[in-house]
């Protein structure tokens, strides 16, 4: 049992070194810029251990944009505990997508890269998973079980998410996220009024 242990422990921090390596290179070059013999150097492994965890560059770089993703998620979650309103839980959680998307390289990671390499596809069902499900559940509750079909939800969240991801890239560009907080509040506000 103890080997298993260690040799799983050993694949985690192998797996976990190459991601923060890519990460820090992927912001710092870009995806087509960044070479694998320089992640590997970087993570300070062998190129034989970045292939026998991941198919390719492609895939380390999904991995990559996967953990940043799921960071989102969880500071969007923390943030609009269950106890909260509804109403309260979306604009909170609204915030709190601005806030975790101002992580230095983030939107270039997930909105910018992402959509780049791993293509629109790949990248929604990425975003249907986390950040995106965590809206859609908000909205539900927002509209309440009497909505039915009267606002099909899915294209309501779809259409919010890719509100707040304009308004990411924008804080992102120098943009005052206070203005945009409001915004994305007071639109919340009014589409489930």
């Amino acid at each position: 049992m103890q080997d298993y242990r260690s040799n799983r422990e050993r694949t985690e921090k192998t797996k976990a070194a190459l991601i923060a390596a890519a990460r820090t290179l992927f912001v710092e070059k870009g995806y087509a810029e960044t070479s694998t013999p320089e992640i590997v150097t970087a993570a300070g492994i062998t190129r034989g251990a970045l292939y026998h965890h991941f198919e390719d560059k492609r895939a380390l770089f999904r991995a990559v944009v996967r953990e940043e993703a799921l960071a989102v998620t969880r500071e969007i979650e923390r943030a609009a505990p269950k106890r909260l309103a509804p109403l309260d839980a979306l604009i909170a959680g609204g915030n709190a997508y601005l806030d975790a998307m101002r992580v230095v390289g983030r939107t270039r990671l997930l909105l910018i890269e992402g959509p780049t390499v791993l293509g629109f596809v790949e990248m929604k069902q990425l975003d249907e998973e986390t950040t995106a499900l965590t809206l859609k559940h908000g909205l539900e509750a927002a509209l309440g079980p009497g909505n039915g079909s009267r606002i099909p939800v899915d294209a309501l969240a779809d259409i919010l998410s890719a509100a707040f991801d304009r308004a990411a890239l924008a804080v992102d560009a120098g943009g005052d996220a206070a203005r945009y907080r409001a915004a994305i509040a007071h639109m919340i506000e009014h589409i489930t009024g």
